[in-house]
């Protein structure tokens, strides 16, 4: 019986996008892709690179549903599995590519390698309590509202489990969402939002082309508010250069302090190979900062922020020195971070004594650069 259950695992695979946000990631949310690539694609520092500038698609609602169901097969038969080892923990003796298909992960072909995917995300997702999913790719609010709620819908329907439904939207997206349609996606389940602000500074975003206005940013993440949703958005210290890191960190703080989001999460800007401002940095008129100009740029921004949610570091670009035991992150890197405004003043207190330690000791945004994992 376990010979033809495993056969019939290896027949089951669903479409998973390159990227989500480390706290939604495979280790804790089943990976659901509705639309593929982004929308955008033409901020300087991305420029679509992670979906190798590919055309934005929508999936359809049929697709995305079979998708729900084969993710479903996979989860009946892991839990089927489980009992006869004895423990969702004893499987990951059998989810490895020599006992499923007798090959090295790198022999696998492309069909095998989706099958590993899907396998692996559903396991990961078990094991953590099959309490979250993500709505891939880059934009899911970018969807009609009808075929949105259709999607979250059957997916609560298929896993009764689910406490946390997520997704990416883009600001633009979210500002053409009625606040009717974003209460109604709210009850359907839909429950929080990852949103990309990058600055609060109109120079900034203009100059790496975001495509939205700091007003913009702050209306639509207002309106997501209103409407119920946890909000998590996104701020890149470095992303304006030494030329503009004052201004940048002043209004990134100013922007925050206007929305209050639940959570405001940290992502250093590291030059992408294949972007605009990778080039422009290799040319030299855009001028990185060193590792201490990056902490007192966040230093900037923090002590002006006046939210009630959390600051994070949860990625590891995040400034980290190197030691004789291997590199040791500056914040700690765990998905809830540091509560504002409790935990404002050790915030200042960790970034005062990383300006202490030796800026030679500091992982550089330039070796970051080289990663292929970026």
């Amino acid at each position: 019986m376990v010979a033809s259950e495993m056969e019939k695992l290896r027949e089951l695979s669903f479409e998973i996008g390159p990227i989500r946000p480390p706290s939604e990631g495979g280790s804790s949310s089943l990976l659901i892709r509705a639309s593929r690539n982004c929308p955008w694609s033409l901020c300087k520092f991305c420029y679509g690179t992670p979906y190798n500038r590919e055309k934005f698609q929508l999936r359809s609602v049929e697709e995305v549903k079979r998708d729900i169901d084969r993710a479903k097969e996979i989860s009946e038969l892991l839990k089927a599995l489980a009992k006869k080892f004895g423990g969702l923990y004893r499987l990951s003796e059998i989810i490895n590519p020599e006992f499923l298909y007798g090959k090295e992960i790198s022999e696998l072909d492309r069909e095998e390698l989706k099958n590993f995917e899907s396998i692996v995300n559903v396991y990961s997702w078990l094991r953590a309590g099959a309490r979250a999913a993500f709505i891939q790719d880059a934009d899911s609010m970018i969807l009609p509202t009808n075929m949105l709620i259709e999607v979250v819908s059957y997916l609560k329907q298929v896993f009764p489990s689910l406490e946390r439904i997520t997704c990416y939207a883009r600001a633009k997206s979210l500002a053409r969402k009625t606040l009717g349609e974003l209460k109604e996606l709210r009850k359907a389940g839909l429950s929080r939002l990852h949103v990309g602000l990058e600055s609060g500074d109109d120079d900034v975003l203009k100059y790496v082309n975001k495509g939205v206005t700091s007003q913009e940013l702050i209306l639509a993440s207002r309106k997501a508010k209103e409407a119920g949703f946890e909000l998590s958005l996104y701020w890149m210290p470095g992303l304006g250069g030494k030329s503009m890191t004052k201004q940048h960190a002043i209004n990134t703080a100013k922007v925050l302090n206007e929305v209050n989001p639940d959570f405001v999460r940290t992502r250093r800007f590291v030059p992408r190979k294949g972007t605009p401002l990778y080039e422009e940095w290799k040319r030299g008129t855009f001028e990185l900062l060193s590792p201490h100009e990056e902490l007192r740029e966040i230093r900037m921004m923090v002590e002006r922020l006046e939210i009630t949610g959390k600051l994070c570091f949860d990625h590891f670009i995040n400034p980290a020195y190197k030691t004789v035991l291997g590199i040791v992150w500056l914040f700690k890197q765990d998905y809830d971070g540091y509560k504002m405004p409790e935990e404002k003043a050790r915030v200042l207190e960790i970034i005062d004594n990383g300006l202490k330690i030796d800026e030679s000791l500091y992982v550089r945004a330039e070796e970051l650069s080289q990663l292929s994992t970026l």
